[in-house]
């Protein structure tokens, strides 16, 4: 347990327990900056070591947060997101073109942009806030959604917590395969769009014809 000794959300954790992982991920999925995938990842390794947590508890608790936070996230981009890029998206290279981009990419393929989004560092805090604002049909929202945190909890959360100990000798190893993965597959994202930016912006226009609003 050395590893999670030297990060201060072990504290929060042994101290506070499920309400510690429910709130962190909540902010998470809502849209703010915080550890949540630690929060989880910690806390089962926790539960699994000492006993003194329930996983099945801990991986409802990241699920609720989950689907929770992201329906905060999703209404608040689909309330106020769209005119606030309208007015200073310019200002983060946010054309109105690279907008309609935007939206017709989650008209496409909102659901699964959403599902995946939640294994995914980079999207996991800005996924739902993204299809709030690019206005995915809420029904498809509330699908994808569910189904990502649940899977994700207990997928996760299981697998931290059947790895118990052995996780020290793995974390550094397979936290650096992931990161490498999100970068290259960031990139190799980038490289895509701005490759085909042209013709998908022409299609986004074809899809979704005048001014947004």
């Amino acid at each position: 347990m050395s590893f999670l000794h030297d990060l201060p959300i072990a504290d929060l954790i042994a101290s506070y327990g499920y309400l510690a992982i429910f709130a962190i991920i909540t902010l998470e999925s809502a849209g703010v900056p915080m550890p949540g995938e630690t929060a989880l990842i910690s806390s089962a390794v926790y539960a699994g070591s000492t006993g003194q947590l329930n996983i099945g508890l801990i991986v409802l608790a990241a699920a609720s947060a989950a689907i929770l936070g992201d329906n905060l996230g999703y209404w608040a981009g689909r309330r106020w997101g769209m005119p606030l890029l309208l007015r200073y998206g310019h200002l983060i290279a946010l054309d109105h073109g690279r907008l309609k981009l935007g939206q017709y990419l989650f008209r496409e393929h909102g659901g699964k942009i959403v599902f995946f989004g939640r294994f995914t560092a980079m999207l996991r805090a800005y996924a739902a806030v993204l299809a709030g604002v690019n206005r995915l049909d809420a029904r498809r929202f509330m699908l994808f959604n569910g189904l990502g945190g649940v899977i994700w909890a207990a997928a996760m959360g299981l697998g931290s917590y059947l790895c118990g100990r052995s996780i020290e000798k793995v974390a550094g190893p397979v936290g650096l395969a992931l990161l490498a993965g999100v970068i290259f597959g960031g990139l190799a994202l980038w490289l895509f769009v701005r490759r085909h930016e042209t013709r998908l912006r022409a299609e986004a226009e074809a899809a979704i014809p005048g001014p947004l609003a």
